[in-house]
């Protein structure tokens, strides 16, 4: 069985930086079947895409939050994480992390995630 946690602050000053990291369980983040995202939902809103980093470490990012976002891995702790630089009260959202079929694209499972609030 798969699982995926969330972990980082749940509050942030604005124009710091969000640090999250996703741990891996029951799966291998080298596995290039998959690929690793990140997705948020703010308030009221709809799901929003983030980026995704695949086994070789190349990583692809939503081109509205391209200038700030970064993603990175870690495989000897089966873990991939997540920098948004210069947070703004619209990015409080709940953010999660997702395993992607690199065959479809298809998220098959999620965290269960992380509420981030950027306030001073």
């Amino acid at each position: 069985q798969v699982q995926l946690q969330e972990s980082g602050p749940g509050l942030v000053k604005p124009s710091q930086t969000l640090s999250l990291t996703c741990t891996v369980s029951g799966g291998s983040i080298a596995s290039t079947n998959h690929a690793w995202s990140w997705i948020r939902q703010p308030p009221g809103k709809g799901l929003e895409w983030m980026g995704v980093i695949h086994a070789d470490g190349s990583s692809y990012y939503s081109p509205s939050l391209k200038s700030r976002t970064s993603m990175s891995r870690d495989a000897s702790k089966n873990q991939f994480s997540l920098q948004l630089t210069s947070v703004t009260p619209e990015d409080t959202a709940v953010y999660y992390c997702a395993r992607v079929l690199s065959s479809s694209w298809c998220v098959d499972y999620w965290g269960q995630g992380t509420q981030v609030t950027v306030s001073s």
